[in-house]
Formats: structure tokens, C-alpha cells, sequence
């Protein structure tokens, strides 16, 4: 309502998803308010029609409430050594790259990354095999927008290809395809029904799901046990009932 007394948008075109979000960056009602930006100086907010407002809004609120750091990478991929420990990527952890150094971790070309004066965490988004990412605070700064590691690496390196960044060194193991949301919640159902706590079945992946499948994959004898919850852990599942 304090929208449209604004005169910043008609209820006819305040259409959006099932959580309310709107627009081109899919803004909820509160960061319209807040976080809005009139960057076409035409005296409304508006998320609709051309892009600006809402690219701006968006940027205004990885800055403010993300704390993008400006300058700073968001992260960058490494190489890992075989028989690393996968339980150290949780993606939660933060570790001085030194410490990371120490494990053997090094840049995806072999390049130490000892010295540098930062903390990072350390994720495998496609289990064990596939790329290693060190993430630094940028990228968490992107996912304050939407909390999904899958859709802040989306974001991160979509926006590398734009400033004519290359692919990923390191392929997805196998080839495998990313699991679908319902994939993974379907996963999250099956464990729980088999004992294995995942602390929710939302069909996001976070700590307590990772250990709920790296225990699955110890008992049912699936290497690596990685706690990572792709279609392997899903068809083992579904074998089981």
C-alpha cells in the first residue's frame, strides 16, 4: 500500500512470485521501500519496464546490506590434493589462505596462494572431483540477495564470462548435471525417512544435509563420501526405498 501511495506502482502490475518478489531482480516489497534506487531521476521506483531502477536497487543492496566489498574478487578456483580431506569444504568454514595453503591447496594452476592477507571458505559445488572454489567475502555479499550458493556462484561467474573471463578449468565430475530443486529435497525426504538428520527438507544445501549424506555414503560404502548430494546418493536412495 505505501508502494502505490508513492505512486510508485498500480496493483495491476505489482504481479511476483509465490514469496512476493517483483520485478527484474525480483525485489520484495520491504528492499522496494528500502533499497529502491531512482536511477532514471524520473521522481518513482519502479523494479518494471526498463532495468535501471532495478539493477540499481539490487546494487544498493549487495552494498549496503551484502557489504561488497568494491575492488575485491568474490572468489577464485583452486586445486585441491588428492586425498583432501572433502569434509574441510563446507563452504562455512573461514581459514587464512595460508592454513589453506598448508593443506596443499594452491590456485587451479599450481600458483601458492600463501602470503595473501585474507580468509576464504572453501566449497566443491559438484562433489569431489569437480571444481574447488576459495570464497572470499564478495561472494557471501551476493548471497545476502538471495541465500543460495548456487545462485551467487551463478551470478559470480556469469559476471566473469561478461568481462570476458574464461569457463571453469576443472569439468563437473562425470558430467554429472546439478540436481533439480526437487532432486535435492526429494534426497533431503529419503534421508530423513532413513534416520539421517538433514535439518530440514527445503531443497537447499547446507551443513546439516552434507552431513546427513556424507553419513549415508559412509553406510552404504559410496566413494568418495564427499556429503555431496548428487544423482549417484539420489539413486542409491531410491534403490533403498
Amino acid at each position: 500500500l505505501v508502494i502505490v501511495q508513492r505512486g510508485w506502482g498500480t496493483p495491476q502490475e505489482m504481479v511476483g512470485s509465490w514469496a512476493g518478489a517483483m520485478g527484474h531482480t525480483q525485489w520484495m516489497p520491504e528492499v522496494w521501500l528500502n533499497m529502491g534506487v531512482d536511477f532514471e531521476g524520473n521522481g518513482r521506483i519502479s523494479p518494471f519496464g526498463r532495468p535501471d531502477d532495478a539493477l540499481a536497487g539490487t546494487a544498493n543492496y549487495i552494498m549496503k546490506r551484502g557489504k561488497y566489498r568494491r575492488g575485491e574478487p568474490w572468489g577464485f578456483e583452486a586445486r585441491v590434493p588428492d586425498g583432501f580431506d572433502t569434509q574441510l569444504a563446507d563452504n562455512r568454514t573461514w581459514r587464512s589462505l595460508d592454513t589453506w595453503a598448508s593443506r596443499g591447496v594452491a590456485m587451479v594452476d599450481g600458483k601458492s596462494i600463501a602470503g595473501y592477507d585474507a580468509e576464504a571458505r572453501l566449497w566443491l559445488p559438484g562433489g569431489a572431483g569437480g571444481p574447488a572454489l576459495l570464497l572470499l567475502p564478495n561472494f557471501y555479499a551476493v548471497r545476502s540477495y538471495n541465500p543460495s550458493s548456487s545462485y551467487a556462484l551463478a551470478v559470480c561467474h556469469l559476471g566473469d564470462r561478461v568481462m570476458g573471463e574464461g569457463p571453469f578449468v576443472t569439468p563437473w565430475p562425470n558430467g554429472e548435471r546439478a540436481m533439480t530443486l526437487a532432486e535435492i529435497q526429494e534426497v533431503q525426504v529419503r534421508l530423513t525417512r532413513a534416520g539421517f538428520d538433514t535439518g530440514g527438507t527445503d531443497g537447499r544445501v547446507g551443513s546439516g544435509t552434507m552431513r546427513a549424506v556424507r553419513a549415508f555414503q559412509q553406510q552404504a560404502g559410496i566413494e568418495p563420501a564427499d556429503g555431496y548430494p548428487g544423482l549417484k546418493v539420489l539413486n542409491a536412495l531410491r534403490g533403498g526405498r
